[in-house]
C-alpha cells in the first residue's frame, strides 16, 4: 500500500488559493457534509469545539473518500497530543498560540520520527500507517506531513520573521479574533490597526516563501485577503452557516420583525 498524498501541501507548493470552511459542530455526519460541498480544505477545532479523539477519528474517515483536505487544531501544541492526531491520520495540523521559535522549533521535533525529531513509534496501531501495510511508512510519513502554526498575538508578530523561517514550518495562519483582542480591539478584527498588523505579517510569510492563512467570514474582506495572495483562507464556520440559516428560517414563518445576526467574529 502507499503512503496518502497530501494535496493540501502539494497545492500550497502549487500557490493555488485554497478556499476552507471551519467546522465546530465536531460530528462525522455533518463533515462529510461540507466535504461534499467541495470545500479545497476542512478544519477540525479541537481548541474551542468539543471534540476529542475519537470524534476527530470519525471525522478523518467521513471525509476521506472526498476531495477536501482535512486539517487538525488541537487544544495545543503537545507532543502527546500531537502524536496522537498523527497516529489517526492527521496529516496537516494547525497549531494555535505559537509565540516563539523555540515554540515552533519543538512542534517540528513533535512531527518527525528520530532521529530528525521526537514523535513516538507507534505505527503498528496507527490508521496513518494503515496499521504497517504501507511500505516503509516510518522513512516516508514526514515528506507528506504539513506543520502549521497560529500566530495571534502581539509577541507572535514582533517574532513572526523568525518563527516563519524555522525549518520544518510550512506555514502560518493568523488569528484574527484573538489578535484583535491582544492589539487592544477585543471583537473588532476589522480595526484599521489590526488590519494593518495582518497585511504587514502576509507580506513577511510571503517574502520567507511561505504559505499564509486566515479565517474571515467577511466576504469582501475574504476576497480582499485572496487577492493579497493570501494562500488558504477559510470563508466561514459551521456554526455561524446553521445558526444564521436556522434563524432565516424560523423569522421567515414567525413573522419576526428582524432577523439576528449571526456575529463574523472567529
Amino acid at each position: 500500500m502507499e503512503l496518502p498524498i497530501n494535496t493540501f501541501k502539494k497545492r500550497l507548493k502549487n500557490n493555488e488559493p485554497l478556499v476552507g470552511l471551519w467546522l465546530g459542530l465536531a460530528n462525522a455526519y455533518t463533515a462529510e457534509l461540507a466535504a461534499n460541498a467541495d470545500f479545497d480544505w476542512l478544519l477540525l477545532d479541537g481548541e474551542h469545539a468539543p471534540n476529542d479523539l475519537r470524534t476527530l477519528l470519525a471525522q478523518l474517515q467521513a471525509i476521506a473518500p472526498y476531495a477536501s483536505q482535512p486539517i487538525i487544531r488541537p487544544r495545543i501544541g503537545d507532543t502527546a497530543i500531537i502524536k496522537q492526531l498523527l497516529d489517526i491520520g492527521a496529516q496537516t495540523l494547525l497549531i494555535p498560540m505559537v509565540d516563539t521559535t523555540e515554540q515552533a522549533t519543538e512542534l517540528v521535533k513533535a512531527m518527525r520520527y528520530p532521529p530528525n525529531g521526537i514523535r513516538g513509534v507507534g505505527s503498528a496501531l496507527a490508521r496513518a500507517s494503515r496499521w504497517n501495510t504501507i511500505d516503509d511508512y516510518l522513512h516516508q510519513a514526514e515528506k507528506e506531513l504539513c506543520l502549521l502554526v497560529q500566530i495571534e498575538n502581539k509577541q507572535g508578530l514582533d517574532n513572526i520573521e523568525a518563527i516563519v523561517n524555522t525549518e520544518g514550518v510550512d506555514g502560518v495562519f493568523i488569528g484574527p479574533a484573538d489578535l484583535s483582542a491582544s492589539l487592544g480591539h477585543l471583537g473588532n478584527p476589522k480595526h484599521p490597526d489590526v488590519q494593518q498588523s495582518i497585511e504587514k505579517a502576509f507580506v513577511c510569510i510571503k517574502k520567507a516563501g511561505k504559505a499564509s492563512g486566515i479565517l474571515m467570514a467577511d466576504k469582501a474582506l475574504a476576497k480582499h485577503y485572496i487577492e493579497l495572495g493570501v494562500n488558504f483562507i477559510a470563508v466561514g464556520t459551521d456554526t455561524s452557516v446553521f445558526m444564521q440559516s436556522l434563524s432565516n428560517l424560523s423569522s421567515e414563518f414567525k413573522d419576526k420583525k428582524s432577523i439576528p445576526k449571526v456575529s463574523g467574529v472567529y
